[in-house]
């Protein structure tokens, strides 16, 4: 059964036994999370989500995309170049299992985006 979910922004199609790169996520290696925001399992449609399906998954590791390199260069009388790399941080993940119900009741932590706030850090902050 496959399912498709929504992470980072992004939308994956998966299956159990896939291995995912994603936008990183707050979890060590070795975690197991739980993705709660699912569009479509099987052949059930979501209006925008399915009720209490999930897919669960390990954390492998916590790694960097390649480097993207951007170079600008003006020409004309002002002469400039610019230079900049990035490396895009990110989660690789294996499923484990793909479940059309039972959500609430698995007791794996959500998957939470690295930079995501929690209700206890906004009360820390007030």
């Amino acid at each position: 059964m496959f399912a498709v979910l929504k992470t980072g922004g992004k939308q994956y199609k998966v299956q159990t036994g896939d291995v995912l790169r994603v936008e990183k996520l707050n979890a060590a290696a070795g975690d197991k999370v739980q993705f709660n925001e699912i569009l479509m399992v099987g052949g059930t449609l979501g209006a925008p989500l399915v009720g209490g399906a999930c897919v669960q998954a390990e954390v492998i590791d916590q790694i960097k995309a390649d480097k993207v390199i951007t170079y600008v260069k003006r020409r004309r009388k002002h002469s400039s170049q610019r230079t900049r790399g990035h490396r895009q941080q990110l989660t690789l993940l294996r499923v484990t299992d793909v479940l059309e119900n039972g959500a609430d009741n698995t007791g794996v932590k959500a998957a939470v985006g690295a930079r995501a706030k929690t209700p206890a850090q906004d009360a820390a902050e007030a």
